[in-house]
């Protein structure tokens, strides 16, 4: 079994990227293709269409071997890519990642702009460059770097989309589209996410899910004025305050049905403990007001909270007057858009059923109570990986890092990941990226950090033959 030469791939690797792939990323980054939801006439632009076609090119260029390129497009709906590179080995495995881009936001550097491709110091500065524009580049040469030593590969499939910054509206339909051409991957390679700095390989293991919607109050048909009404009337925020005390304790922000918790284990929790001891002071970092306080203090409870435990929030409100505006009239209704972002495991739409039944079942007073869950999404909670393949990405790690890999557990929600493991649930994943401090992702100076984009490379290379060998010896 001819071994992996990780000099060799390494001295391929970057010279790859520094003349074949940063060329093209920065053509993509030229190509102002927002994804659907912040430009309604994408399809007249065309900048998706011409994203796509920069990709394709890119890949053309390359000395792949069996190789095959095509686009899907459903009416009216954003299109894909799938790019196929036939194995010569055992398995299969399906890279993940888009094209589609964040709106251009103020604030870039001078010198610097969403559209204008810009590399200094080791930094590839532009909207797309990180989220997620490098990520087919790296997984499509960390199948180059095995092809170039004559090393065997499972069938790497590279399903790209161009409406992950929307929520993926139409992933699922593709999914269902293209399900004969992808087949049942043993691993999901998505390159969307990053870490907490640029040492060491993050990957994440979890997610949290989410669950939002509106709570409606009504209490009255018209407003009354507040001399002749108050204090007998019901107050519509009253009682809005009052139902969400059902889920969240009001003095401490604790989470109070047991259904929406799970448990921490102590792997969980000894994760947890390293990286705070890595990373503690990055915990501090809360833009609070002078004299306010945290809800919880301990860097190990805040890490935990951030991103294994529940949490409620009010994101936004209706039916509640602007305070210049605001006469002495009690008001009809309070609408509160909420927000609660649940654990890692648990099923995001039967938690958003539990969560309606708690909030309208005996309305205080008899108001007229609707909770409307309208953004339901699972997090994701990563399969162990098999020890042969653990203990190669390993190696992997040690040699272009310098350092071993680390879990990652993460509070936000990315859907696609819950829409691909409940697609794949005997698939094995791997998610990770070369985000990290500074790359301001959504952000004015979004920016790629270079050497771990080609570091994030070489350990998928890694990966990969790691699951034809794994797929041989069984």
């Amino acid at each position: 079994m001819k071994s992996l030469d990780f000099s060799r791939l390494s001295d391929f690797i970057d010279k790859k990227w520094d003349e074949s792939a940063l060329p093209s990323l920065c053509e993509f980054i030229e190509i102002p293709a927002l994804s659907p939801s912040f430009d309604s006439d994408w399809e007249e632009n065309g900048y998706l269409d011409a994203a796509i076609e920069t990709f394709i090119s890119w890949v053309k260029s390359l000395p792949l071997e069996r190789t095959s390129v095509s686009v899907h497009r459903l009416s009216g709906r954003s299109p894909v890519l799938l790019v196929t590179i036939d194995g010569d080995a055992e398995g299969e495995i399906l890279f993940y990642s888009h094209l589609d881009k964040q709106p251009e936001a103020t604030g870039w550097s001078e010198g610097k702009g969403p559209w204008k491709p810009v590399i200094e110091d080791s930094w590839l500065y532009g909207r797309g460059s990180v989220d997620d524009g490098y990520g087919g580049y790296a997984g499509v040469l960390s199948v180059l770097g095995l092809q170039e030593q004559g090393l065997s590969h499972p069938t790497c499939r590279f399903l790209i989309e161009t409406g992950e910054e929307s929520g993926s509206p139409d992933l699922e339909l593709y999914l269902d589209e293209l399900k004969p051409q992808l087949g049942i991957p043993d691993l999901v390679i998505v390159l969307d996410t990053g870490g907490m700095d640029y040492d060491r390989l993050w990957v994440t293991q979890s997610l949290r899910g989410i669950v939002a919607g509106t709570l409606s109050v009504k209490v009255s048909s018209v407003g009354v004025h507040s001399g002749h009404g108050s204090g007998v009337m019901p107050s519509s925020f009253r009682l809005a305050r009052q139902l969400l005390s059902r889920i969240e304790d009001e003095n401490t922000g604790e989470i109070l049905p047991e259904w929406l918790h799970t448990e921490v284990t102590s792997e969980m929790k000894d994760t947890c403990s390293q990286i705070v001891k890595m990373k503690g002071k990055d915990l501090k970092d809360f833009p609070l007001l002078e004299g306010v306080k945290k809800q919880v203090e301990d860097p190990l409870d805040i890490f935990i909270t951030m991103n294994l435990k529940p949490s409620l929030s009010v994101i936004g409100a209706d039916g509640i007057p602007a305070i210049h505006s605001a006469g002495n009239v009690l008001r009809t209704n309070t609408d509160l858009k909420i927000s609660i972002r649940t654990p890692p495991g648990l099923d995001a739409s039967s938690i958003a059923s539990k969560v309606q039944k708690l909030l309208e079942d005996n309305p205080p007073n008899g108001a007229h109570v609707t909770a409307e869950m309208t953004e339901v999404a699972d997090g994701f909670l990563s399969p162990k990986l098999p020890d042969s393949v653990s203990n190669d990405l390993e190696k992997a790690c040690r040699e272009f890092y310098g350092n071993s890999s680390m879990d990652l557990y993460i509070g936000g929600t990315i859907p696609v990941m819950a829409m691909l493991q409940a697609r794949y649930r005997d698939s094995k994943f791997i998610i990770t990226g070369a985000g990290g401090p500074g790359g301001n992702a959504h952000g004015p100076d979004e920016k790629l950090h270079i050497p771990t984009a080609k570091k994030v490379t070489k350990c998928m290379s890694a990966a990969v033959k790691s699951i034809a060998d794994y797929r041989r010896q069984k």
